[in-house]
């Protein structure tokens, strides 16, 4: 899996009712290791950068609620991060299931019926010859 697709980039929306917390949540972002935050470009917004291998969207989201923070989404974005829910789950996920065979390491499998299988020296203008 490329490194580079487990890196994202999200925003976070907060309730325009509940003044203040914007930045308390800028804060509380701030002090966690591999998570870099910024101001979005809305006033209710923040940006956040991640990895896939650290965070998900949906854990942040329910430790800040946890924490007591109001989050606020339209239907559209509701619907989003639902599927980026999805996905990221899927993709942490396949990060621990092993590489699938194939054409690329098809190679190896060779190699290693061939170890299996008694052979002699071969030349190929002659005849196999036994030690």
């Amino acid at each position: 899996m490329n490194p580079f697709e487990l890196q994202k980039s999200r925003v976070l929306f907060f309730d325009i009712k509940h003044p203040g917390e914007l930045e308390q949540a800028y804060l509380l972002l701030g002090s966690l290791d591999n998570l870099d935050v910024g101001k979005g470009a809305l006033p209710n917004s923040l940006e956040i950068q991640y990895s896939v291998e650290h965070y998900s969207l949906e854990g942040l989201e329910k430790m800040l609620r946890n924490e007591g923070f109001h989050l606020q989404y339209t239907t559209l974005g509701q619907l989003k991060n639902s599927f980026v829910h999805y996905c990221e789950d899927v993709q942490y996920h396949n990060l621990n299931s092993p590489e699938p065979r194939t054409k690329n390491n098809s190679q190896e499998v060779f190699v290693k019926a061939y170890e299996q299988h008694p052979h002699g020296d071969f030349d190929s203008k002659n005849k196999p010859q036994s030690k």
